[in-house]
């Protein structure tokens, strides 16, 4: 089974097996970051719809998003991205932003911040979603950043007590 790899944390990288994947035009793109953004929760298609268009959404609004969700299919293994009666779900083994917030949660500060590459989904900004969601993770990366800061500069350690 092929392996699955979403980076989010800068420039939107999809891998599968180590190998990078050119999913083609920028909707493509923007459909794998917006899924990834779900940890494997179907999004159903309206919002997905408003999600890729926003206000300048075409006249058939349902079957643009069906020919976008198959050219992105196409660049993916198997199985990779699902229809459900739920709506659409991608599949992956890894994505950034959620191992980002786990090691947040978990206190490791240092491996949560090594994971950025860049502004957070910074080549798909221009989609309705992407801006909350990359202000939700640059708001959570400064946060951890700052904590990080302030337990360094409590250690007395650092001051030469």
């Amino acid at each position: 089974m092929n392996v699955v790899r979403v980076d989010v944390l800068g420039p939107l990288l999809v891998r599968v097996d180590d190998c990078e994947v050119d999913l083609g035009g920028p909707r493509s793109r923007a459909l794998v970051a917006r899924l990834a953004l779900e940890a494997g929760r179907p999004v159903g298609p309206s919002t997905l719809i408003d999600d890729l268009w926003g206000l300048d959404v075409p006249a058939d609004a349902v079957n643009a998003l069906q020919s976008v969700v198959s050219r992105t299919r196409r660049k993916l293994p198997d199985g990779a991205l699902e229809s459900t009666p739920a709506g659409y779900v991608l599949h992956c083994e890894y994505v950034d932003a959620a191992e980002f917030e786990r090691l947040c949660g978990t206190g490791r500060s240092a491996e949560a911040l090594a994971l950025w590459r860049g502004e957070a989904l910074a080549d798909v900004l221009a989609f309705p979603f992407a801006v909350a969601a990359a202000a939700r993770l640059d708001e959570l990366r400064l946060s951890e950043s700052e904590a990080s800061l302030g337990y360094r500069a409590g250690d007395p350690s650092d001051i030469g007590v």
